[in-house]
């Protein structure tokens, strides 16, 4: 792989035109730019904070797509079946690689800096609030998934590690869900979160995507591997090309590819911001992602068939000390991607609540504080883990991956084949999201009333 962090000349141009597009140098993250708002003090500030190259951006990029979403590809598989899961999985990649682009290209279109600015300069204040929601939506029920996983992970982990810690005075709390989630998210994400600027979580980013190369590495060689006393009965469970499962395996990949929230943050980051380069940051990202992906769910799937967990390391047996090692793995990489969803509620906040603002360390104390004091409580009561995912794939995650950034660039560009696209991707979007969300309330509605067993 191959990244240049050079300045760059070269940049997209308007296909209609024939004219090349100039640097967006003046695209930050939302609540930075303020116009003739921001002090001359503030701006040099501003330029002085620590930026990142494209290998960074792509580390933090690759780091928001290859989080939760990754570990419930085989059960995706599972649903629409292996070769309709590989197409799926495919095709939204493609989907999703270009959407990310858009959201950069509608601010240079709008004269905006933010997500929010341009659905603002597009449709009003509906717009602002419509992507407000769905941004802070989408990234503090990432908040809440992570502190469940945290809390079903590392206490099993502790437990098979440590046998008998769960007598052991002080470190018995280590095998207890509600004192893991935390100790751990206070003790490592939560300063995590304090940091000002993304760039800085590149390095605990490079760590969660070795992370995840372990976990992907674990579930193939242990699939192969797996002792016959694990391994389901496939006698007559066949292998299905296509299944009927179709829109829940699109909602299970969207919810795994969708970074578009802090898309605009991670393109701040760069060094030199220019659509080219955020492109190539997007294209290593996204089909780098999507090969973990392939991987991960032939791996799964092909071992585990129609007993395909949505968590695929929990058909693995707690005894098994590698899926032990993924599930630490697992756990660490929730830690560090957790702060990279808290930035975007942050900035949500900041944005929609105090636009034109300068820095305040108190107030940005008090947001990064809450939002992980309160995401970690909702996690403290409930452990239904598919529950928050469902709810917030059919939601938040379809209208940041397809219909908002199709939506603006239609209102936005002139007519060509690209806004047709955009078009066909925005429909696309709102059928998933109505069925899908049709899907999870008739489930809800068929549930026995059976409480989740957590595991306190």
């Amino acid at each position: 792989m191959q990244f240049d962090d050079e300045y760059d000349e070269e940049d997209y141009g308007d296909a209609e035109s024939g004219r090349r597009l100039p640097l967006l140098t003046g695209i930050t993250p939302p609540r930075i730019v303020r116009g003739n708002e921001l002090a001359m003090e503030e701006l040099l500030e501003e330029r002085e904070r620590p930026k990142s190259g494209m290998r960074m951006a792509f580390m933090n990029m690759a780091n928001s797509i290859i989080g939760a979403g990754i570990i419930g590809m085989p059960y995706s598989f599972r649903q629409a079946g292996l070769g309709m899961g590989i197409i799926l999985l495919v095709v939204l990649t493609v989907i999703v690689d270009w959407t990310i682009q858009l959201i950069a290209i509608n601010t240079k279109l709008s004269g905006t800096d933010s997500f929010q600015a341009t659905m603002q300069h597009c449709f009003g204040k509906s717009g602002l609030v419509a992507i407000s929601v769905a941004q802070w939506a989408f990234a503090f029920g990432g908040c809440i998934a992570y502190c469940i996983i945290i809390g079903d992970t590392f206490p099993h982990v502790m437990t098979a590690l440590f046998p008998g810690i769960e007598n052991v005075p002080v470190l018995s709390l280590l095998a207890n869900r509600r004192a893991a989630i935390v100790i751990f998210t206070l003790g490592i994400s939560y300063p995590l979160t304090l940091y000002r600027d993304i760039s800085k979580l590149a390095k605990a980013s490079a760590f969660a995507l070795v992370s995840m190369a372990i976990i992907v590495f674990t579930v193939v060689v242990q699939g192969i591997s797996i002792p016959a006393s694990e391994r389901p009965d496939t006698t007559n469970d066949h292998i299905k090309l296509i299944n009927t499962g179709i829109f829940q395996a699109v909602g299970v990949i969207s919810f795994a590819f969708v970074c578009h929230h802090n898309s605009l943050l991670i393109y701040a980051s760069l060094k030199t911001p220019t659509l080219n380069r955020f492109a190539t940051v997007t294209h290593y990202s996204t089909s780098i992602s999507m090969l973990f992906c392939i991987l991960m769910a032939c791996a799964g799937y092909l071992t585990f068939r129609s007993t395909t967990s949505a968590n695929v390391l929990n058909n693995f047996a707690s005894t098994n000390t590698m899926a032990n090692i993924a599930r630490l793995c697992f756990g660490f990489n929730m830690l560090t991607t957790l702060p990279l969803e808290a930035f975007v509620c942050r900035e949500v906040m900041e944005e929609y609540y105090f636009p034109g603002e300068p820095f305040n360390y108190a107030r940005h104390l008090i947001l990064s504080t809450a939002l992980v004091v309160s995401a970690l409580s909702v996690s403290l009561i409930t452990c239904d883990l598919g529950a928050v995912f469902e709810l917030i794939g059919a939601t938040s995650a379809c209208a940041l991956a397809y219909v908002l950034p199709a939506v603006c660039y239609i209102k936005l560009a002139t007519r060509s084949w690209r806004t047709w696209a955009a078009a066909a991707v925005a429909v696309f979007g709102g059928v998933v999201m109505v069925i899908s969300l049709a899907q999870s309330f008739w489930k809800m509605a068929r549930d026995d009333g059976t409480p989740v067993q957590c595991g306190w």
